[in-house]
């Protein structure tokens, strides 16, 4: 059969509504306008000059009416973008959060809590809109939305209900947002969301209700699939989800709404539904499947990407698809700009699009060999997957190798869970036992999901680094264009098909690495792990000790990895923040591991107690440092040189940055291995430095990791004191903090040594060559 041909004469038109919403967000309001009037004066020319010149010639002049409709659109989305964003930014909210005033706030509550955990116990996000603000005696009428950020009694604030509350407002880095107010206190609830929200909110309660009988991960994931609700997640599933390119299933999506409606129209047909009232059930679905997730932008977008994938599985074809993708993405630029620089949506749009354009005749080519029922089910995935790495690869800066077979092998349970996950949470408004039964049932395929997962992300080659740069972007998606080619012709034929696979399965199970990585004679590797710390010493015969594990377990267990490291002697974790202590569940995974040693310092605690937890769950033993220690691992020694005194937990701190008693209570390492001098000293800072100093003779190292990242509380004594050639430093790109401090790199320069940074290096290997000290970076 011949393939129909795609219908993108709209496609125009999404894009210049797209690049104009894009644009008009981030332009003050004058410009949007005016630049939106040069684009209509455009349009107007254009279609007198066209008007003119059909007069003239009739026959072989058209007027250009696609041109006019780009003008007309991209001047529309511009204008819309610039107003919605100077609304944002209008009345006495900015400015009150300019000059960090005290304010209290009368707001509806317009997103569900989301707790975190934090360097100094959990704390709770929730977005709201808020309606009156008083500040010095002053109260204003507003309409500005605030990101708030509160202890753990927020989260009990619901959705669509009225709160009053005060705090301290500050500048909000994003467009979307007027301001972010730090809270004090809990919130007092007012007026309590309409009869609708509130039917909602136990609907959502009860499915949390049904899953409680379940493990955590399942737990977590069967609310997840249904409603978006991914709050409760572990974070070491979470790592595992993202690896195996499953994190699709964690959030609101278009497959979401695929699977309720398939549901309910299935049901609708057993019971006579015809017609019509097909069509007013899928509406009815529609808006059930909104407010079940909330009606945010994220929501109307995974709705809307949902109908369109309908659509172009329906028997109009990828050709009405495309037409209704268009139209889509109009559409909801223009109701709501902020998506125009959405990540989320980006992903969605080009994931449907791929599926539309590409999967159809791949799954025709699959057919030739293969059922026609399974072709598709790997044709689907492995074209949403293809046309979004580039942008994956952009933001995670790794590319998944396992996606598309986890994603097959997953989703036979992902309808059922979704599915009879939602029948729970009606079945708990009424009966919470029977409820717990079909828990059960929906956490039996929650399982296969979660165990997919977790061994697709032990394999060693689940995931390949790539650079997230605009140059290794731009290579990427050459490569993508260039499997785009070929692909038809890989996939009609059998054998060379199932060639392609055993290669990428080989690659998978075992991977060949970057060439020349790791340098063989290794000592040291700091570990790029973003803005935390991570770092691996060489013990000999594949045995690593690891000093701290970073914050992401992905992160972490790819740098093992490409170390050859499956075998820790012990696990030194300096001290209990999250960017020190969150990978540990990657590096546990699929390794032997010794034991753990940790800070004097249980503080924060809830990180603490996740530590006990992910160890308890290897089966690792947990010590605790001593000042004085010595050890020796294979070719490695070492002694504890701090904390020579443990701060207490409760004492005055100026934040998780500077001055905390957890990092004044770092383990700090004095190593030696073969012949090289190396001093690890967590985030320790000025306090405990000078303890070390009182306490320690002779600090003279080769290799200084400098404390906390590079921050500017170091105290120049003890730095100076080191004597070392080469200081490495490990820190996030961009981060925040302002890490390293221009007064640390000075004062490194001013010591003489050789400053390498993971933000710029990537990897950093030490090693000794010939009697000579070497350093050598993954970049």
């Amino acid at each position: 059969m011949k393939a129909e041909p795609l219908d993108v004469r709209l496609a125009p038109l999404a894009l210049a509504a797209w690049g104009a919403a894009a644009t008009g967000v981030g332009w003050p309001v004058g410009r949007a306008l005016l630049g939106a009037t040069i684009l209509l004066v455009l349009a107007v020319a254009v279609a007198l000059v066209g008007s003119r010149a059909r007069r003239l010639a009739p026959r072989s002049a058209v007027t250009p009416v696609a041109l006019v409709g780009v003008f007309v659109v991209g001047a529309a989305a511009l204008a819309i973008g610039g107003l919605r964003s100077g609304s944002v930014q209008a009345g006495p909210v900015p400015e009150l959060a300019r000059i960090r005033a005290q304010v209290q706030v009368t707001a509806t509550v317009v997103s569900d809590p989301v707790e975190r955990p934090g360097d100094f116990g959990p704390y709770v996000m929730v977005r709201l809109r808020a309606v009156q603000v008083s500040a010095r005696g002053v109260v204003t009428a507003v309409r500005s939305p605030i990101l708030v950020i509160g202890d753990t009694s927020w989260s009990r604030a619901r959705y669509a209900d009225t709160i009053r509350a005060s705090g301290r407002l500050q500048p909000a880095d994003g467009v979307d947002l007027s301001a972010v107010m730090i809270a004090r206190g809990p919130p007092d609830r007012g007026a309590a969301g309409g009869s609708i929200y509130q039917a909602i909110s136990h609907v959502r309660e009860g499915l949390t209700e049904a899953a409680s009988v379940l493990p955590p991960a399942e737990r977590s994931l069967v609310p997840a699939l249904v409603d978006g609700d991914d709050s409760k997640m572990p974070v070491e599933v979470a790592a595992e989800f993202q690896t195996t390119g499953l994190t699709h299933l964690l959030a609101v999506s278009g497959a979401n709404l695929t699977l309720m409606l398939g549901f309910l129209l299935l049901v609708a047909r057993w019971a006579s539904v015809r017609a019509r009232g097909l069509v007013i059930l899928g509406v009815v679905g529609v808006v059930f499947f909104v407010l079940l997730a909330r009606p945010q932008p994220s929501v109307l977008r995974a709705a809307a990407m949902g109908v369109v994938a309908l659509a172009g599985l329906s028997s109009a074809g990828s050709r009405r698809g495309v037409r209704l993708l268009c139209v889509a993405v109009v559409g909801l630029v223009l109701v709501d700009p902020q998506l125009s620089r959405s990540i989320g949506f980006l992903l969605s749009t080009v994931a449907t699009a791929g599926i539309l354009v590409l999967a159809p005749q791949w799954r025709d080519c699959l057919a030739r060999w293969m059922p026609r029922p399974l072709a598709e089910a790997v044709a689907v995935p492995l074209a949403a997957q293809l046309a979004c790495t580039p942008a994956i690869a952009a933001i995670s800066g790794q590319v998944s190798l396992v996606a598309v077979f986890s994603n097959l092998v997953a989703a036979p349970a992902v309808g059922p869970t979704t599915v009879v996950g939602l029948v729970g949470g009606m079945v708990a408004l009424v009966n919470d036992p029977v409820s717990h039964l079909v828990g059960y049932a929906a956490g039996a395929s929650a399982w296969w999901i979660v165990w997919v997962a977790d061994r697709g992300a032990s394999l060693s080659g689940a995931s390949l680094p790539w650079p997230a740069g605009a140059v290794g972007v731009a290579a990427l998606s050459i490569v993508c264009l260039g499997l785009v080619v070929v692909m038809p012709t890989l996939l009609s034929r059998r054998w060379s098909c199932l060639a392609a696979t055993v290669v990428l399965v080989m690659a998978v199970v075992q991977p060949i690495g970057r060439a020349g990585w790791p340098p063989h004679d290794w000592l040291l590797v700091m570990c790029d792990v973003g803005q935390g710390d991570a770092m691996v010493l060489n013990a000999g015969d594949g045995v690593g000790v690891v000093v701290d594990a970073g914050p992401d377990p992905t992160l972490v267990d790819g740098c093992l990895d490409r170390l050859g490291v499956d075998r820790v002697a012990l696990v030194v974790l300096t001290h209990f923040h999250a960017d020190h202590v969150d990978g540990l569940p990657g590096l546990l995974a699929g390794r032997t591991v010794g034991g753990i040693e940790v800070s004097p310092l249980a503080d924060p605690p809830d990180r603490a107690e996740s530590v006990s937890r992910w160890a308890a769950k290897a089966d690792v033993p947990v010590t605790v440092a001593v000042m004085g220690e010595r050890r020796t691992v294979g070719d490695l020694s070492w002694q504890v040189l701090g904390p020579v005194e443990v701060p207490t937990g409760d004492e005055p701190a100026g934040g998780a940055q500077e001055g905390s008693a957890p990092n004044n209570a770092s383990i700090v390492m004095l190593v030696e291995v073969r012949g090289v001098r190396l001093l690890m000293s967590g985030d320790a800072e000025p306090e405990e430095e000078d303890d070390i100093l009182a306490s320690t003779a002779g600090l003279g190292v080769d290799v200084f990791k400098v404390a906390h990242h590079g921050s500017a509380n170091q105290d120049p004594d003890f730095v100076m004191e080191t004597g070392a050639r080469v200081a490495i430093v490990s820190v996030g790109a961009d981060n925040d903090y302002g890490h390293p401090a221009p007064e640390t790199l000075a004062l490194l320069q001013q010591l003489g040594a050789r400053v390498y940074r993971t933000d710029r290096d990537g990897d950093i290997a030490v090693l000794v060559r010939a009697g000579q000290l070497l350093v050598v970076t993954w970049r």
